[in-house]
């Protein structure tokens, strides 16, 4: 996972890798869930139905609690597609021949995917607080006092830096740790490490999404 990703091929120039091919299937794959979960839609649902709903209802409380109801219901889309295209990636990773197979390779296991998740949730924030006020979104880095501009500018990029290289530290020694204990004990550690992986992934993509909230919620704290 630390070296470099291998080119399989380009497309008008720009370099395609095993962890972009995995992207486009998790792409295709939430797309095709989502549209069998909408689609014809019952008062008593089934039991797909019911478990999609589950999970929808779950991060409304969870953001919720962070943004409120208000600002949830607003920003809940981006929240909710961000969290579930990271665990997803995540999970890839515990799927066998996942880094194996050439054309498959779980995202977020290379820093670049991270970094471009970390430079949408910038954009997202930028975006957000811009559509309050131009006057707003440019007092909010010289208050409390003006000399804080650089610090509070400087700030705004280390976020979205963090949160990137948190994501992908994580994946990536998460995966280390798990080689090196299958070469010290091949039959016990991979069911192991497989139950505790489980856990590991969905914190991740909690952290990550948590934290999104969390400087969104700061960003719009003018609407209120």
């Amino acid at each position: 996972m630390g070296e470099a990703s291998e080119v399989l091929f380009k497309i008008l120039g720009l370099e395609v890798t095993a962890e972009v091919v995995t992207m486009w299937g998790i792409i295709a794959v939430i797309a095709v869930i989502s549209l069998i979960a909408t689609h014809n839609m019952k008062e008593r649902p089934s039991a797909f139905q019911n478990l999609i709903e589950t999970g929808v209802e779950y991060l409304l409380n969870f953001f919720g609690g962070i943004l409120g109801e208000k600002k949830c219901r607003r920003y809940f889309p981006f929240l909710a597609t961000l969290f579930v295209f990271i665990i997803f990636s995540n999970y890839t990773g515990l799927i066998p021949g996942a880094g194996i197979f050439r054309y498959f390779k779980a995202p977020t296991s290379s820093l670049s995917v991270t970094l471009g998740l970390g430079v949408v949730s910038f954009a997202a924030l930028q975006y957000y607080a811009f559509r309050i006020g131009a006057r707003h979104y440019f007092k909010r880095f010289v208050s409390p006092v003006a000399f804080m501009l650089p610090l509070l500018v400087l700030d705004e990029f280390i976020k979205p830096a963090s949160l990137a290289l948190r994501l992908f530290g994580n994946i990536f020694g998460e995966e280390t740790v798990t080689e090196e204990l299958y070469g010290l004990i091949p039959i016990v550690a991979p069911m192991l490490m497989m139950g505790l992986s489980l856990l590991f992934c969905a914190i991740q993509a909690v952290v990550f999404t948590m934290l999104t909230a969390i400087y969104l919620e700061e960003a719009t704290e003018i609407e209120e």
